[in-house]
């Protein structure tokens, strides 16, 4: 069979599947066989595979059909335009969280001489933590409840040559950081999804396929955040700044968390909703007083 006959069949079992892009899909998987571009397998495309090759592609055609997310067949997902290592155990990194790290380092490249500590709360793949020091230069503590997902980190960390600038903690949020002030930077992607949209059913790949520890967020999704805004205070530094993504109706909840007061805590002075490129809230940013 030509490549071109083995791309249209593909492409067609996997529309009738309800995969969204198939063609594309077909493309990259077929590429991640061959170790071939698109483009070269436009070139390509009245060439013959071997027997294996061909057996090799539909297998990988087969876990598409079932609505195995495709950075998981591949073994990466592409962020910040480099390759990151992902597994079931992680989350798939979107593009949302691009935006929640231009957001933070435009601060943290104003606190390079601060001796506070940058945290990545809820690292899943390391994304955040591995981006923050190759862009800073700083020492990153990456935090996360699963070890597994700190597995995966470590080896991102380890592939784009920041494993000595990033540290690892297996924890509940921050329970193993003593409540003293000691974070000037908090960046988190969290567990924000509603328990109630779980319940009535999310897309496939993310339903089956993606660890419901990273994200279920509990009743409306704002369970996790409750618990970072009240462990955050006592351990942020005056002026310490908070960038959390956040989910598209859950900016005025999320405001409302972080305006209440707390006994014997410094209270947030600015608090921002910042939207993602559909228009939709996405950038929670919160500032500690200073005074």
């Amino acid at each position: 069979m030509l490549i071109r006959e083995l791309l249209q069949k593909a492409w067609l079992r996997l529309e009738k599947a309800g995969v969204d892009s198939p063609e594309v899909d077909a493309g990259l998987l077929l590429g991640h066989c061959l170790g071939k571009s698109r483009t070269e397998l436009y070139l390509m495309a009245d060439d013959k595979l071997s027997v294996e090759k061909v057996q090799l592609f539909f297998n990988f055609i087969a876990r598409r059909e079932q609505r195995e997310p495709l950075a998981y067949i591949l073994g990466f997902q592409e962020f910040w335009s480099l390759d990151f290592l992902v597994s079931p155990d992680v989350l798939i990194p979107r593009p949302e969280t691009e935006l929640l790290l231009e957001k933070a380092l435009k601060v943290g490249s104003r606190k390079i001489q601060d001796p506070g500590v940058i945290v990545d709360l809820c690292c899943g793949s390391g994304v955040i933590a591995i981006i923050l020091a190759k862009e800073l230069g700083r020492k990153v503590l990456a935090i996360d409840l699963s070890m597994e997902a700190l597995l995966v980190a470590r080896e991102n960390a380890k592939k784009h040559c920041v494993l000595h600038l990033v540290s690892f903690l297996q924890c509940d949020l921050l329970s193993a950081i003593k409540a003293v002030p000691c974070i000037s930077l908090a960046v988190s992607n969290p567990p924000y999804v509603s328990e109630q949209d779980i319940a009535t059913g999310l897309q496939p790949e993310v339903d089956r396929y993606e660890p419901h520890l990273a994200l279920d967020g509990g009743n409306k999704g704002l369970q996790i955040i409750e618990r970072i805004n009240l462990e955050l205070r006592c351990r942020m530094t005056q002026g310490a700044e908070l960038f959390m993504e956040i989910g598209a109706d859950q900016g005025g909840d999320v405001l409302s968390i972080f305006k209440k007061e707390q006994k014997l805590t410094k209270s947030f002075t600015e608090l921002l909703i910042e939207k993602d490129y559909a228009g939709h809230d996405r950038i929670f940013h919160a500032k500690l007083e200073t005074q």
